[in-house]
Formats: structure tokens, sequence, C-alpha cells
């Protein structure tokens, strides 16, 4: 069953023209309707609107039972990571490039918004991953990923040398420029462009794609979503190492490092108009077409 919203808090895209007039509109519908508005921190001194309500995105989760996030998707998977831990609905206004997770058009956003408003949605759950860097058996580092977790080298076309194991089995020893480690929600992301397959946002699976590896015999390879991933790093690796999360926060790997990926306690939620269909935004952002026999 689908709920009303009342508090209503708006993230956006910081020094972004564009962002900026929509989160001025979006503020203006809402507060003429009638609904708490609580803007996110750091774009809300840019919106300079008087006697508005600003809040750090932690924060905002405590209070709002719906976030827009209005940007790309780097921006939804930015606020995806901390709202994961609240019982937030999440909704995205494409003011990015391709904007799997951004649903509504900045500029006709006022009628799928206001459905939203009144309870006529769908509600889909997405569960994150969790990547922690281990060094001598002592934990380094962690941090969520909604797309996907990749062990890299920080300098590019440097291969790397690791073992996987899944569930505590060992899987293969591996010589590449690295593995990514997808959810579904990534697998038309990072993942997708190293050659790995798309999986449907309800699968609870996640996707094992090596990148560039040094033998014709690796492949990509679905994993049940409770697996654990251990990638044990070779001791005598000569560069750098690093395991970033959604390609935006990054953890340091050192040679002889254990990286352990696995699903994380909390999910996303997202809301969706209720005409949302999935194979229709894949239909749009990779242009399927569908043509007559």
């Amino acid at each position: 069953m689908t709920v009303k919203f009342n508090s209503i808090g708006l993230i956006g895209k910081p020094n972004h023209l564009g962002a900026n007039q929509t989160l001025k509109a979006l503020h203006h519908y809402l507060k003429q309707r009638g609904y708490r508005v609580i803007i996110e921190t750091l774009v809300a001194a840019e919106l300079d609107i008087v006697d508005s309500e600003a809040m750090d995105v932690e924060t905002l989760g405590l209070h709002v039972d719906l976030a827009i996030v209005v940007g790309g998707d780097g921006n939804m998977l930015g606020a995806a990571r901390i709202l994961s831990q609240y019982d937030v609905a999440v909704i995205g206004v494409n003011r990015g490039n391709l904007g799997f997770l951004t649903d509504l058009d900045p500029d006709e956003f006022e009628e799928p918004l206001n459905q939203v408003l009144q309870g006529n949605y769908q509600t889909e759950y997405r569960f994150l991953l969790e990547a922690e860097v281990f060094r001598k058996g002592v934990r380094q580092s962690r941090q969520t990923a909604v797309n996907e977790a990749v062990l890299h080298p920080d300098k590019i076309a440097h291969m790397i040398e690791f073992e996987v194991y899944v569930n505590g089995s060992f899987m293969l020893h591996q010589r590449a420029d690295g593995m990514i480690v997808s959810t579904p929600t990534g697998s038309t992301a990072y993942s997708l462009s190293g050659g790995g397959p798309i999986l449907t946002p309800n699968l609870d699976a996640i996707t094992l794609v090596p990148m560039f590896p040094h033998t014709l015999s690796s492949r990509p390879i679905v994993l049940d979503a409770n697996s654990h991933v251990r990638l044990v790093v070779s001791p005598h690796n000569q560069a750098a190492m690093q395991v970033s999360c959604d390609g935006h926060v990054t953890l340091p790997v050192e040679p002889g490092d254990e990286v352990v990926i696995k699903k994380h306690t909390h999910k996303l939620k997202l809301v969706h108009p209720s005409n949302y269909s999935y194979f229709s935004v894949l239909q749009q952002k990779l242009g399927w077409e569908k043509k007559p026999f």
C-alpha cells in the first residue's frame, strides 16, 4: 500500500545552473501545496530562498518522508548511500546525462510528481554493497556502494594480481586490470561498459566482471547476492591499488590486503511514477528500437 508524504527534502547538484532552476521551481511548487520542504545545505546557499529550511543530508534523512534529488545518476548515488540508512523514499529529476535512476523530466515534472504526492506510485527497493579492506586481519576502511565496488590499480592500464574466493571457496586466480563487483542497479553502469550482463533490478544477484583479464578463459559470472566475495591481493603486486565505490569514494589497498564485498544491511527505497517501466528506461537510454515486422 502506498502512503502520502508530508515532509520533502530537496537535494541538488552544486554549482549547476539548470539544477538550481529546477530546485527553485520544486520548492515553490511544494510550498504552494503546503508541504514542509527542507533543502540540503550545500545547495541552499546557492538558491537564496527567503526563510528556507536547510540541513545536511544525514540530518535531512531523519526529518523527511521523501527526498527529491535533482541532478544525474552520480548525485542520486551519493544521496542514496546516505539516505538508505533511513526509511526515506527517493525520486530523481534528471539534470545529468543518461539518468538511469532519475525518472522525472525537469521541464515537465509537475504532473508525474503530483501523482506521486497523491500516493499513485511504484515502490522499489534496491540493495547496496558493503566493501571492506583488511590488512593482516584488521579492517582498515569500509564504504557502501549502490552500483559497484571495483578493485583496480591507481595507474591506468597497470595489471594487478589477486585471487577470488566466494563464501570461503577458492574460485580463480586472476591477472587483470581489476575486478568489478556490481549490483543489478550497477549492471547498466561501469559493469556494462566492461562487458557484464544487464540484471533486472528485482534479481537478488551480483555480478563479477574481470577488467581486461590476461586470459581468454576469464568471463563475467553471476552470483547469489548473499555471497561473500573476498579478493586476496597478491603481496607481489608493485602498484598501489584502490577500491572505488560508485566511482566516488576510494579506499586505499596495499599488496597483501584482502577486500571483502557483501550485501549491505540497508536498502535504497526508490519511488517511481505509476507508469514506470524498467524496459522502457532501457529502450530510451540504450537506444533499443521497436520496429514493425
